[in-house]
């Protein structure tokens, strides 16, 4: 694009995912990224929803900061299918003309986000854990991680609109929100058929990953390799319940085949910021720490005395996590 094409490009979008009427919590990180970048360059902060009967979630948007929603309601849109919202947001997009679009990194944004890109002859960088204006030119920086994990790179689309970025859950602030706040509800015109989905929904089907819902969770315990074995994540899950929270590992776990992938922290894994992070036998290689270490609190427990994961936690227990465990279950019971 030349200067004056690029000149045409304004304000910040945020697509609004939603699930069976509901934001994902992703949203609301981006809507509380989205409005750092909008302070800096100076211009609006948007979302855009697609759905069915999306008033309210609407109103919703614009208390977490959104200035304008654009909103597609059509029940040809009630569940999400890659043709139909593709086509309506790329649409939307030639119309209105953002300079920025911020996709959350979901299973939705990672199907979604690269068939705009590729629609709108734009670039698209996946999995960012930091976004970076520049105020004069619009420029974001995109950094995600490379090499898995061992080096951060930062990404620029200088040449083509709009900059396009999928975003990490779990890695950005959440927006605060105020009720009082007041915005703009633009419903946009849509020209959609049945004919242009080539998929039809037949039934939805929460997956384990939505169910543990880590990204979501005030209290993690995890488990690793330390455990020695599979049957450890037993005792893992006992703690989990016990503090009120949700089971992780990492990724040695996983890949030992003890638990299920869904529950993998770090680089590779999901990211997270819980109010209490446990971590049970993990040594703390560096994509692990990347996926927790913005934790509130880290508690270690780990019968090596220079494992790494000391390094990031708060509070550490250098001991035999089959003994130490069982007293902290003591002490919970004694307290309750």
């Amino acid at each position: 694009m030349d200067r004056n094409e690029l000149n045409q490009y304004k304000n910040i979008w945020v697509y609004a995912e939603q699930r069976q009427g509901k934001l994902t919590p992703v949203v609301i990180e981006l809507l509380g990224e989205g409005r750092k970048l909008a302070d800096v360059r100076g211009v609006k902060l948007n979302a855009i929803l697609l759905g069915q009967d999306m008033d309210e979630l609407a109103k919703e948007l614009i208390s977490y900061g959104a200035e304008t929603v654009y909103v597609a309601d059509d029940a040809l849109l009630k569940n999400y299918t890659t043709d139909a919202y593709t086509k309506v947001i790329v649409d939307a997009v030639h119309e209105i003309k953002p300079e920025i679009v911020l996709v959350g990194a979901t299973h939705i944004g990672r199907d979604l986000a690269p068939r705009i890109a590729s629609r709108l002859n734009t670039g698209l960088t996946a999995d960012c854990t930091k976004l970076e204006i520049d105020p004069e030119d619009g420029k974001i920086k995109q950094t995600r991680p490379a090499f898995g994990g061992n080096i951060m790179a930062t990404i620029i689309c200088p040449d083509n609109r709009p900059q396009m970025s999928t975003v990490r859950p779990g890695v950005m602030d959440k927006a605060p929100k105020d009720d009082s706040r007041t915005g703009e509800v633009v419903k946009l015109n849509i020209d959609l058929k049945e004919s242009d989905i080539r998929t039809k929904v037949l039934e939805i089907v929460k997956s384990a990953h939505e169910k543990i819902s880590l990204t979501d969770a005030n209290i993690i315990v995890s488990g690793g390799k330390g455990l020695g074995t599979p049957d450890g994540f037993k005792l893992i899950a006992e703690l989990a319940e016990a503090l009120g929270g949700v089971v992780g590992s990492s990724r040695a776990a996983v890949d030992a085949g003890w638990i299920d992938r869904s529950h993998q922290v770090g680089q590779t894994g999901v990211t997270v910021k819980p109010n209490l992070y446990v971590a049970c036998g993990i040594s703390g290689a560096i994509q692990h720490l990347a996926g927790m270490k913005e934790s509130d609190l880290i508690i270690a427990i780990n019968k090596d005395p220079d494992a790494p994961i000391f390094g990031v936690a708060d509070y550490g227990i250098v001991g035999d996590l089959y003994k130490v465990i069982p007293e902290i279950l003591e002490a919970l019971k004694a307290v309750k």
